[in-house]
């Protein structure tokens, strides 16, 4: 293989499986996390560890990051141990993270100057997307990498998309947050509906699946909302930091987006009762507080 050597920046929710599958797919992958313990099943697998970005950058031919927002990946990228200070001539590096495209922009530039190249290809699809290999990938950059970038590419995703230059596949990116938050918005709402108005909760849910209401947030998130399961596909704090992208975005533009400002709004009323680290579909807890029902 070409590019054999992965590096790996990032171990969380989203970028140990995504590690886990590179390995499963037989690239040699070299990893750096802020929380070692969280990348101790990689090792485990035969990955190897880097106490920072850049002794990672000395080895692997392609670098992914994953992390959370803006400033970590400035500061993976950018800080005196950061990739670009170890970054050897004709690495290929992709962020996968969520971040402003302002911020893609700015990294790219960076990369190119000591020699190498950047894709922004933010991902859509959460954890069980992640652990599958399913993943939506929306790529920004030049043709020429993202050709090189899709091998690596098929290991983690099954959709890939390039959307044009660099900061594209960020802000394609909050176009799905836009979606996907309506669609939780709708979900939680349909569900508390049901719970008002008499009707069983799933058996609602069963009618309504397959037909023109059908989604991924109503198929996956709806049976967690009944089940009471919050634990993270996605975290609330991380779906907030992405609509606040978007809402800054979309104020540079003069544009409004109210559905997306409401979603945010009630997003918000979660953090202030606690619940930031549980996964998006406890937004639902916030409709039902609205709505005098206590579970």
């Amino acid at each position: 293989m070409a590019d054999s050597k992965i590096g790996v920046i990032g171990t969380g929710i989203m970028g140990a499986p995504m590690a886990n599958n590179l390995i499963s797919a037989g690239f040699e992958v070299h990893v750096h996390s802020r929380t070692r313990s969280k990348a101790e099943p990689l090792l485990a697998r035969g990955a190897s560890w880097h106490e920072s970005p850049s002794s990672l950058a000395e080895v692997a031919t392609v670098i992914i990051s994953v992390v959370s927002d803006s400033p970590d990946v400035k500061n993976v990228y950018l800080e005196s141990n950061g990739v670009c200070s170890g970054l050897r001539k004709g690495t290929l590096c992709i962020d996968m993270s969520t971040v402003s495209p302002e911020t893609a922009r700015e990294v790219n530039t960076a990369i190119r100057k000591q020699g190498g190249s950047f894709l922004d290809a933010p991902v859509s699809g959460g954890k069980t997307g992640a652990e599958a290999g399913t993943l939506a990938i929306m790529v920004g950059g030049n043709e020429v990498d993202v050709a090189r970038a899709t091998p690596v590419f098929n290991a983690v995703g099954k959709s890939i998309v390039h959307c044009g230059p660099t900061g594209n596949g960020q802000l394609t990116k909050l176009c799905n947050q836009i979606l996907c938050g309506l669609n939780l918005q709708a979900v939680s709402e349909a569900i508390v509906f049901a719970k008002k108005v008499g009707l069983d909760p799933g058996t609602m849910l069963e009618a309504v699946s397959n037909g023109a209401a059908g989604s991924w947030a109503l198929a996956n998130l709806g049976p967690r909302m009944i089940d009471r399961d919050f634990a993270p596909m996605f975290m609330i704090d991380l779906q907030q930091k992405d609509l606040r992208i978007a809402l800054e975005t979309a104020s540079r533009e003069n544009l409004p987006l109210p559905g997306t400002a409401l979603v945010s709004h009630f997003l918000t009323a979660n953090q202030a009762a606690g619940e930031g680290s549980e996964g998006t579909q406890a937004l639902v807890k916030t409709i039902e507080r609205l709505a005098g029902i206590s579970e």
